[in-house]
């Protein structure tokens, strides 16, 4: 697919004539055109070549605003003004048009795909902290809307992976990392319906469309993976031991501090 070079990329980092790729799937926002929340994933697929053209094709039905290769090389697709089409159905802090809101980029992963979803290069990570922290900055970005695709889908979605380096963006302001002091032991450290009521009340105050039903039910155990993946990727089991209610309590801290 060719580049356009008659387009001024958005964003100081993308710089430059070849890094402007329109995608045909995109349409205006349904919201006011507030931005306010950036979604990372990864894009599951062998190549950059097949990434852009589901990204970027009506055959592929789906598209993000950035699109990282493994190289560390970032192309544009969508205009940040647009409604790219890469949350699908998703919901955070009650908001269901997760596509209305947010800017998505994708990161050249295969993901799940493999046994093991690959590490994510030092160039390409790289380039993933220099156009979030140019995102968060011009649009006001709080570091807790800094999500996963897994974050807003934990049903569906498994992306950027547990070995996504959420660490490295919390260093430079992008997102937020916490530090539970209880080592991941995969022993379900709630004991009663209350304790799983206030538990799921407490993701459900981060963001997470978690039901409060007060039983251990498969959404809830898939948003305590999501979390995990995210938070606590020492171990993603979907066990709430004692390490993952600790960092469900130090991210909501952090969230409200």
């Amino acid at each position: 697919m060719s580049a356009s070079e008659d387009y001024a990329p958005q964003g100081s980092v993308l710089v430059g004539p070849g890094c402007w790729v329109p995608s045909c799937n995109f349409e205006p926002r349904k919201n006011d055109g507030k931005i306010d929340l950036l979604l990372l994933h990864y894009t599951a697929t062998p190549t950059n070549d097949y990434a852009l053209e589901l990204l970027t094709t009506k055959a592929g039905g789906v598209s993000s605003h950035y699109l990282i290769d493994g190289e560390g090389c970032i192309l544009q697709l969508v205009s940040e003004e647009q409604r790219a089409w890469h949350a699908g159905e998703a919901s955070w802090a009650g908001e269901r048009d997760i596509n209305s809101c947010s800017i998505g980029i994708e990161i050249q992963n295969q993901g799940a795909a493999l046994a093991r979803v690959p590490e994510y290069g030092r160039a390409q990570m790289q380039a993933v902290l220099a156009l979030c922290k140019d995102i968060t900055t011009r649009y006001n970005i709080a570091p807790s809307r800094v999500l996963a695709h897994s974050d807003v889908a934990p049903l569906r979605k498994q992306d950027p992976g547990a070995h996504f380096n959420w660490e490295l963006l919390a260093q430079h302001g992008v997102g937020i990392v916490v530090s539970p002091h209880c080592e991941p032991d995969g022993v379900l450290a709630i004991k009663t319906a209350d304790e799983l009521l206030s538990l799921q009340s407490d993701l459900a105050a981060i963001g997470y469309g978690a039901t409060t039903s007060g039983e251990m039910d498969p959404l809830t155990v898939a948003v305590i993976t999501a979390f995990q993946r995210h938070y606590r990727p020492a171990l993603v089991d979907g066990v709430a031991d004692r390490s993952t209610v600790e960092a469900i309590s130090l991210l909501l801290e952090a969230i409200e501090a």
